[in-house]
């Protein structure tokens, strides 16, 4: 799995990163891995009439990371069914493959930009990945 994002944190008091600022981390990744497979969200938008919204996110903390720490993000589609889209997220620390930090499961839905209400993927979208 190759990073999908490089990033930068905020941090507590105690010098580690905050944990909600992994799912900023993860968040960008996403986008970022969808963008290199030529999914860009507000193309989506205007071509489809859909958005991406999160649905549903797990996360496990694993080891902190601080301040000057360089962390490495990855975003994996493991699986695309309906209207879910469902990414393996892992947050990593120093070289390569370096330390685990976080590891997440994030479920992507695809919604109907006017309706709101879950759509699924467009065909040239999940072209993307077959």
């Amino acid at each position: 799995t190759k990073p999908c994002a490089s990033v930068s944190s905020r941090y507590t008091r105690t010098g580690n990163v905050n944990n909600a600022s992994y799912f900023r981390f993860m968040e960008r990744a996403r986008t970022e891995c969808l963008r290199e497979a030529g999914v860009d969200h507000e193309a989506c938008h205007a071509q489809y009439g859909v958005r991406f919204v999160l649905a549903r996110v797990a996360a496990s903390f694993a080891a902190p990371s601080q301040l000057s720490d360089i962390l490495s993000v990855s975003a994996d589609v493991t699986e695309i069914r309906g209207a879910r889209m469902i990414f393996d997220q892992k947050v990593h620390r120093g070289e390569s493959p370096g330390t685990l930090v976080c590891s997440a499961t994030a479920e992507v839905a695809c919604m109907d930009a006017v309706s709101r209400r879950p759509r699924r993927f467009p065909e040239a979208i999940l072209s993307e990945w077959n």
